[in-house]
């Protein structure tokens, strides 16, 4: 039991600088994550399949709304960057509708296996379960690794200027 508890353990830590990466966003256009240094940035690994990650979708919409033009004190802003890691890419586009994820940052990372996680980003991140999310400062940095919701909320809450 406890070697899966360490097997299931992120390699991405806290104080950590986020691995870069470049993908296709839902849009088509390129992206890469350090494009959005200067931001909050929560990195958010999921699935349509995922229950745990259909159960936070609508925190994540409503922390989304929140902050998404708040000011704060060492930052520009804050962006939600959604990596799904899908084994059927055609699942991907209709959940991000479905589930009214709003975001511009959306990403598929499509896997062969969902049992070992053998995506690219999955695998860079070392994500072996979702969901999976990653709070990176504004230097890319990360600060915070798989918190509640609710924990990201109250951290944001207390970067905004006065």
């Amino acid at each position: 039991m406890i070697g899966r508890h360490f097997y299931m353990q992120p390699n991405v830590n806290d104080g950590d600088l986020a691995p870069d990466f470049e993908s296709t966003l839902l849009s088509g256009e390129n992206f890469k994550l350090s494009e959005l240094r200067g931001n909050y940035v929560l990195l958010d690994f999921w699935g349509s399949w995922c229950g745990p990650c259909i159960a936070d979708n609508p925190k994540l919409i409503d922390l989304y709304k929140k902050y998404k033009g708040a000011t704060f004190k060492n930052a520009k802003g804050f962006e939600i960057v959604g990596v799904a890691v899908e084994s059927n890419a055609a699942r991907w586009p209709k959940a991000v509708k479905r589930f009214g994820l709003t975001w511009p940052y959306q990403i598929l990372d499509e896997a062969t296996s969902l049992r070992f996680f053998d995506s690219k980003l999955a695998k860079l991140y070392g994500v072996a379960d979702l969901p999976a999310k990653f709070l990176i400062d504004p230097n890319g940095h990360t600060i915070g690794v798989n918190q509640p919701v609710e924990e990201i909320a109250t951290f944001l809450e207390g970067e905004l200027s006065k």
